[in-house]
């Protein structure tokens, strides 16, 4: 009985995939079509990608430096208010360089930190015009409504530049109240020190080195050129790097003007520049505006004091101890160092 169940659906089986096959219809096969072609009848879709993502590492190397960066791991694009997002987030920039405003309309949200994005045409033509700058346009220094040219460097010129400090002190104007310690001209004013621009005068007038004018794009010329590794140069944009535990200067763009004895010079330069920051925090401390460990003492001050504290901040602030700018800087310190005796 049970053989005779098992041969009936096996019956039932072969009958329905014969139903099934006999009902599918397979019509004639179509006349071939034409192989497509850039222009005519489609577009290769690799045609425009590999000629920046080829098999060169370019963009695997470059990408390497700036994740290595301050640009990349210094964490401040959390800064994403109205005020702060125009230089500390990528939107933001973006949003800046479009509407030419110091803010941006509302709060950057998923903001993202400077990346490729914010310097380059990044997807705009699949070329490599993408790495086309976003702005070279030169730049008006707020603190001072200089109007400076750096070149490739203007992109950089629109964020590293002196903010104004409110209330901001006036050659022979009334004394000031200092608000907050962190009040003065704010972090990265570098585009000013270049510039020889921004800074309290004590109505002088100042010189600046043969930086200013002959170094064609400003920042760019050193912190670009050629990169060692991911720890100086190129898109990690750094000008100093470790090597055998020594600390040594990526002179890469340097050395074209300064063929030998630099190392000499910038120890030279930044021990003159240390000095006169040690003599005008003195004389700031001694005025009762500056704490022993350099922060600032709020309160009522006359407007050359005011001054010369800017001028310490300004300094400090840009980092490369008068490697810069070193006329400018000496001058600065040195003007307000005297201001302060003469009080």
């Amino acid at each position: 009985m049970k053989k005779k169940i098992t041969s009936y659906l096996m019956f039932l089986l072969i009958l329905s995939v014969g139903l099934v096959t006999s009902c599918t219809k397979v019509g004639p096969a179509g006349p071939p079509g034409k192989d497509g072609t850039n222009g005519t009848d489609g577009t290769d879709g690799t045609a425009g990608c590999i000629q920046c993502h080829d098999n060169s590492q370019v963009i695997l190397a470059k990408s390497l430096q700036w994740e290595a960066s301050v640009h990349a791991t210094g964490g401040n694009f959390e800064r994403n208010t109205k005020d702060c997002a125009p230089c500390h987030t990528s939107q933001g920039f973006l949003e800046r360089i479009q509407t030419g405003a110091d803010t941006t309309l509302a709060t950057i949200v998923n903001p993202a930190p400077q990346n490729c994005f914010t310097c380059h045409e990044i997807h705009q033509t699949y070329t490599p015009a993408d790495w086309t700058n976003t702005t070279t346009t030169p730049v008006k220094l707020w603190i001072s409504g200089t109007t400076v040219d750096f070149g490739k460097g203007n992109l950089c010129a629109n964020c590293h530049q002196p903010r104004i400090p409110s209330p901001l002190p006036v050659v022979g104007g009334d004394s000031i109240t200092v608000p907050s310690p962190y009040w003065g001209v704010h972090h990265g004013p570098q585009a000013g020190i270049l510039a020889g621009s921004g800074g309290y005068t004590f109505g002088k007038t100042y010189t600046n080195s043969e930086h200013t004018t002959e170094v064609t794009n400003g920042c760019v010329t050193c912190h670009m050129a050629t990169a060692y590794g991911v720890q100086a140069g190129g898109h990690q944009m750094g000008m100093t790097y470790l090597y055998h535990g020594h600390e040594k200067i990526n002179t890469a763009g340097c050395i074209t003007c300064h063929p030998s004895g630099l190392d000499a010079k910038i120890a030279a330069t930044q021990s003159g520049v240390l000095d006169l920051m040690s003599q005008l925090k003195t004389a700031l401390i001694n005025k009762g505006v500056m704490t022993a460990s350099g922060g600032i003492i709020k309160g009522k001050m006359s407007a050359d004091v005011a001054g010369a504290l800017m001028n310490y901040g300004f300094v400090e602030a840009d980092r490369s101890e008068g490697v810069h700018n070193a006329d400018y800087v000496r001058e600065l310190l040195q003007n307000s160092i005297d201001a302060l005796k003469a009080k």
